[in-house]
């Protein structure tokens, strides 16, 4: 099985990153053969520093290996480090509509908070597919955000296959059972974000315990008492869905644990519970960031399996798009560079 997913290193991660995206990579690189790319093309879609850029690459490839990534089971790369993928996404530029790329809604989000548009942040959908396309990938875990991104995906394989012959499989999404979308604490209609979140609602995974607490403590509830999951208590079912993903308890046995309780002692559990999940990822990212020169082995190791593995699907995609073969008889630009 082929497990591939990706994530900006752009934005200091949170909680949420925690909960749909960091442990589900942990927990499916025991399935099958996995790839975590840092997905650092599609974090130039807006405007950046780019001294802050490369050391926030570098601060999430450690992340991604204090959240539980095994160097030797995983393959963690950047994504510029592998030529396949900017090449795969024009190749699938011309078997994607302009009418899917207008219907994104993180494209609308997005394109709403900026005075300049530029053009990848219109087309980076396509980027992404092209990154999962690439690996022949089974599976995808990812949070309930990326659902439509994923159907794009699905959408432009079976042109491509229809037109080009049998080339890619159709990835399936893998989404956290509890927690898919975690909220921001302060405005629970709104998804938890370092960049469009509140700053006392968003958890950082690098805050400080006392930090983290505070916040909890100060998170939203609802009018009443009653601890339960309901359209009409998002701040209250936002917590029990953190508490249920931190701890591995059902909510309805949290429900049943507070019951008549009241918010004081649920919030500050919840806080407890975040604290004790963050602080060991806390410890070991430390340890792991203060070497910039092993990170960049690391991915340097990662970007050549990455290469090797996609090298297939990229000439399969030129072969079958009918572009005339070079005179070594390999399309890749990995192939290329070792001549």
């Amino acid at each position: 099985m082929r497990i591939f997913s990706g994530i900006q290193p752009t934005g200091e991660k949170h909680l949420g990153n925690l909960i749909g995206g960091f442990r589900q990579y942990a927990a499916t690189q025991e399935r099958g053969e996995s790839f975590f790319c840092i997905v650092d093309l599609h974090s130039i879609s807006v405007e950046y520093d780019p001294a802050d850029f490369r050391a926030k690459t570098l601060d999430l490839t450690a992340l991604l290996f204090a959240t539980g990534l095994d160097p030797e089971r995983s393959t963690v790369f950047a994504q510029s480090h592998v030529p396949a993928h900017a090449e795969a996404a024009w190749l699938l530029g011309s078997v994607t509509s302009y009418g899917q790329l207008g219907r994104m809604t993180q494209f609308k989000d997005k394109s709403d908070r900026h005075e300049f548009i530029s053009s990848d942040l219109f087309t980076y959908p396509v980027l992404m597919a092209g990154d999962i396309l690439l690996y022949q990938t089974d599976i995808v875990p990812i949070g309930d955000d990326q659902r439509q991104h994923l159907e794009l995906t699905r959408d432009v394989a079976e042109r491509f296959n229809s037109r080009f012959g049998e080339t890619f499989k159709l990835p399936e999404g893998v989404y956290p059972d509890v927690g898919a979308r975690i909220m921001d604490l302060q405005e629970p209609a709104s998804k938890m974000s370092t960049t469009r979140g509140t700053p006392q609602g968003t958890v950082r995974l690098l805050d400080e315990p006392d930090v983290i607490r505070k916040k909890f403590r100060s998170a939203v509830t609802d009018s009443g008492r009653d601890v339960r999951r309901s359209p009409e208590k998002p701040g209250v079912t936002n917590l029990i869905d953190i508490l249920a993903a931190l701890s591995g308890e059902a909510p309805d046995a949290i429900e049943a644990r507070y019951d008549g309780a009241g918010y004081g002692q649920f919030k500050q559990d919840v806080g407890e519970a975040a604290v004790a999940a963050v602080s060991p990822i806390q410890e070991r990212y430390r340890e792991l960031r203060s070497d910039a020169a092993e990170l960049q082995r690391l991915l340097a190791r990662g970007a050549e399996k990455a290469r090797q593995a996609s090298e297939p699907t990229l000439g399969a995609m030129y072969d079958g798009m009918g572009f005339v073969k070079p005179e070594h008889g390999r399309f890749s630009g990995a192939a290329l560079r070792s001549l």
